[in-house]
């Protein structure tokens, strides 16, 4: 089978709900290793392609997991608490 399709100007892959768990974690590892290259060197359309994928890939994710544990740290009440405590906790220079 064949990963990707060229239609136009724009690559896209297997459709995500064709893909199980694994090939689905899979995608998103690799898109999400390949961002920054992409958004520092990539053509428009290489960008666009790139954005159109990791929404689908990441909403196929999110559909197959509502209920996927959040960590406390990774919500804006969490941020806030952690920079309270950065700001409310003394330091010493030079120690």
């Amino acid at each position: 089978m064949d990963a990707h399709d060229e239609r136009g100007t724009t690559m896209t892959g297997v459709e995500p709900n064709r893909l199980d768990d694994q090939q689905l974690m899979k995608e998103l590892e690799t898109i999400h290793r390949t961002r920054h290259d992409t958004l520092l060197y990539g053509s428009n359309g290489a960008l666009r392609a790139h954005n159109e994928r990791m929404a689908q890939l990441e909403g196929e994710y999110l559909r197959r997991n509502p209920h996927r544990p959040v960590a406390a740290g990774r919500t804006r009440e969490g941020a806030r608490e952690r920079n309270a405590a950065d700001t409310t906790t003394p330091t010493t220079p030079g120690t």
